[in-house]
Parts: structure tokens; C-alpha cells; sequence
């Protein structure tokens, strides 16, 4: 993964190589700027020359990928970073259900002949719920400061992944990437996503799947993608013409391999039938938001370049790429060769600041206890990014993760290994100041790893 450059003067240059940054600390040239992402700053040097930047984007509902690449001539890309940004927009939609919830039934209990005032607020246009407006916000956010830490020259956005009235009809003409070689694949990528890359009767994983009418056309099924789902070629093939229930009840090479895969057919029937009626909830969240986030991407200043979910996925199989959310985003757009793109992931994950409320309360709105009213302890506060040295005991050695503090000065951390109790604040040392997100580093992903390799 490169490491970002500042020159004197904090002004972003050309990304480097871990090991030429670990040569320019070790030499004195550099001072280390910020731990995540790594940056360091020179104290020697002002200026310099710079080679176009671009950064891809691949929105996401839960996840969305980053992807910072060097282009060079001929349309190749050559991978610098890759960043999966996890936002938190279903813990504000719960907490704020909840908070209304609480209000609700302090004023149907004290002020039940109050005239209701729920009408009175005026939206302004483009309006979005608060817990779409984080993930616009927080996109924005690392676009702001990854510019700020290189050089970008470009975006390239993933604006269309799922259009929801061109998935009801499949056969809509006049639309681009159902023509050509990208035909087909939007319903092909929604599709995978919904039943989750695996087949939808026997549960197969890391094998090519096929699009299956769940209700054949034959007893009056139809191609709306409410009747459509992925199967293995062995299921595709056995199920034929046959109704669902009946298929799971008499197909005996079925019941082979869910025994195979540890699933009984009546659960595997019910999920089947409960998946079909699953809401477009994710999908919604991310039309909902694509306009918002690229209105806002212009107003950077940089030229955006956006693309739809079926190039991105095209790109992603011709060159033989796993799926992940950041190499998705390093596939966004009209390029020919994706060079280096087998580096770590940086995963960040949206954590806030915090919150105001210092009463921790029941579900039904009643005080189970306090916390104490100032958020630091010893100098430390929940969120920062520490390192104990833990001389002697059983938690003896160096830990290194997100800090949550105690007002007895005893801390827990959570690393990459998982949760480390009852570490005194003597052994901490600040890393990074908490920014309201967590931080922590994935292997790379080689051709046998991820999952999307062997999907078609």
C-alpha cells in the first residue's frame, strides 16, 4: 500500500513505496504526519512533479469502495490504495426511531391535548433522511481529505448500480448497457447481490451460476426480477419446469447436496420464498443517494467521469479481478489494463464522535444508569488509536487498536485480534487522536481469494 507524501510546505505530492518512506524517516527527511492513512511529511523539499491521479468510487448501502490509481498511457491504471469506507446509516435510522419513540410517549402521556405540529417543518428540495445523508457525507469526507493528501486530477463515479424500473423489465429497450457486451449484466450483478453469490436451492458457493425463473414460463411464470434468481447448473437443470415445493420435496440429487452443504430443504425452501419478497431496501438507499453524492463530487471542482454497475462488472471479468467493494471501485469506468491491484485494504469504519446523551436508558425510556460528564480520562478518550506495552502479566505484550476508556483508568482495546480488557492507562500511548472512525488493515486478495472469482 503507498504511502502518502506532504512536502514543507504540506502540499500534497506523488505517493511513494513503504519502503522508500521507511528510508526517508530513517534518515531524518521525514517526519511522520498521520498513522491512518500512513503519511509522512518532508522537511526538505517544496514542489515537485506530479503524475495524474484518479479516484474510483463504488457507492454502496452498507460499504463503499475506494480506490486511488496512477494512470498512465494506453487506458492503464496502476493501483495505489484501496480504501472500504463502512458507513453507520441503519445504527441513525435505529437510534433516531428510537429517540422518536421515547419523545412520542413522554408527550402522549403529558401534553396529549397539544395540537400536533409533525406538519409544521418544511424540507428544503433534495432533501435526504439523515441516515442517507451520512453516506453522502461521509464519502464526501475521505474525498475532501484524500485530496488533500495526493494529487487527484480525476473521479470516476459508479452512478447507476441498480435501476429498479429497467430491472421490472428486463427487455427494456434503448438503454446502453443492455446493448453489446454489456448486455445483461445489471440484472445479472443485482441479482448476485440479493441472493448473496451463492445458489439460491442448494447453497453452492464458488461456482458459475445461472439466472433461473423461479416460477417457470411454462406454468405462466414471467421475467420480472421478482421471479428471478441464481441457481448452479445441476439445480437449473433439475428443476426444469417443476413448481418450487415440489422441486425440493422429490429431487433427490437437491437433497445430496444440501445435506453436503449442512441445510435441511424446508429451511432452504422457506428462505427461497422469504428472499423473494425481500424490499429493494438496499437498492433504494443507493438511487437515492447517487444524485445527491455526484451533485456534490462537481462541486469539488474535479471532472467526473461516472459509469454504470454493469461496466464496472464487465471491467472486474475481463481482467480476472476478485469482488471486493475497493477493487470494484479501481473497476469503475472505460479503461484496458488494471496493473497492482494485489495490495492491502485500509477498512474504515464510520464510529462518531460520541453522543451527548449521558443517561443510558431501558428499552421502554427508563434510566439504567450514568455516565460520568467528561468524555477524557488520563488524557485519553474513546475512539483514539493507542499502543500498550503491557511489561508483565497475563495480558503481557504490545497491543494496538481503537481505545474505549474508563473512568477507573482501566481501558479496553480492540485490535485486529479481537477485544483486550483491563489495560492501564500507564502502558498507553497515543497514536492517532480518534476522527470518529476505526481503523484496521485486510490482506491483499489474490486470484483464489474473494468472492465473485468463479460467479459468472
Amino acid at each position: 500500500m503507498a504511502v502518502f507524501v506532504w512536502d514543507k510546505h504540506k502540499q500534497p505530492l506523488m505517493p511513494c513505496s513503504e519502503k522508500r518512506a521507511r528510508l526517508l524517516l530513517d534518515r531524518g527527511r521525514a517526519v511522520v504526519h498521520k498513522r491512518y492513512p500512513f503519511t509522512i511529511r518532508l522537511k526538505d523539499r517544496v514542489g515537485g512533479e506530479t503524475q495524474p491521479l484518479r479516484l474510483g468510487l463504488d457507492p454502496g448501502s452498507k460499504t463503499t469502495g475506494l480506490a486511488l490509481m496512477r494512470e498512465s498511457a494506453g487506458e492503464q491504471r496502476h493501483v495505489l490504495c484501496l480504501f472500504d469506507l463502512v458507513h453507520r446509516g441503519y445504527q441513525i435510522k435505529k437510534a433516531l426511531q428510537q429517540r422518536a419513540a421515547f419523545r412520542r410517549r413522554r408527550r402522549t402521556a403529558n401534553l396529549r391535548y397539544r395540537a400536533p405540529r409533525f406538519d409544521n417543518r418544511t424540507r428544503k428540495a433534495g432533501w435526504l433522511p439523515p441516515s442517507l445523508q451520512h453516506r453522502v457525507d461521509t464519502v464526501m469526507a475521505w474525498v475532501q481529505r484524500l485530496s488533500k493528501l495526493a494529487p487527484i486530477t480525476g473521479i470516476s463515479q459508479e452512478l447507476v448500480r441498480f435501476d429498479t424500473q429497467q430491472l421490472d423489465n428486463p427487455e427494456i429497450s434503448g438503454v446502453e448497457y443492455q446493448q453489446g457486451t454489456l448486455l445483461g449484466y445489471e440484472v445479472r450483478e443485482y441479482l448476485l447481490e440479493k441472493w448473496g453469490r451463492e445458489c439460491a436451492y442448494c447453497g453452492t458457493a464458488d461456482t458459475p451460476l445461472e439466472m433461473e425463473h423461479v416460477v417457470p414460463r411454462s406454468r405462466g411464470g414471467c421475467n420480472r426480477v421478482s421471479n428471478l434468481t441464481i441457481a448452479c447448473h445441476d439445480c437449473n437443470q433439475a428443476k426444469d419446469s417443476l413448481p418450487l415445493a415440489t422441486f425440493f420435496a422429490t429431487d433427490k440429487g437437491l437433497k445430496k447436496r444440501l445435506k453436503a452443504n449442512g441445510l435441511s430443504a424446508g429451511a432452504r425452501l422457506e428462505r427461497v420464498q422469504r428472499q423473494l419478497k425481500q424490499p429493494l431496501r438496499d437498492a433504494n438507499a443507493v438511487n437515492a443517494t447517487r444524485w445527491a453524492l455526484f451533485n456534490a463530487l462537481n462541486a469539488t471542482g474535479l471532472p467526473v467521469a461516472v459509469t454504470s454497475g454493469g461496466r464496472t462488472k464487465y471491467n472486474r471479468q475481463r481482467l480476472d479481478i476478485p469482488k471486493t467493494h475497493a477493487l470494484d471501485a479501481a473497476c469503475v469506468g472505460a479503461f484496458d489494463l488494471l496493473h497492482d491491484w494485489t495490495v492491502p485494504t485500509l477498512t474504515i469504519k464510520c464510529t462518531g464522535r460520541g453522543s451527548y446523551q449521558r443517561t443510558r436508558l431501558t428499552k421502554h425510556g427508563f434510566p439504567r444508569g450514568y455516565l460520568m460528564r467528561q468524555k477524557q480520562v488520563h488524557g485519553f478518550q474513546t475512539g483514539d488509536m493507542v499502543k500498550a506495552i503491557v511489561p508483565t502479566g497475563k495480558k503481557a505484550g504490545t497491543h494496538a487498536g481503537r481505545v474505549a476508556v474508563r473512568k477507573t483508568g482501566s481501558f479496553n482495546i480492540q485490535t485486529e485480534q479481537g477485544a483486550v480488557q483491563g489495560i492501564s492507562h500507564k502502558y498507553c500511548t497515543v497514536i492517532q487522536r480518534g476522527d470518529g472512525y476505526g481503523y484496521h488493515l485486510t490482506p491483499p486478495v489474490n486470484h483464489k481469494g474473494g468472492a465473485g472469482k468463479a460467479v459468472a
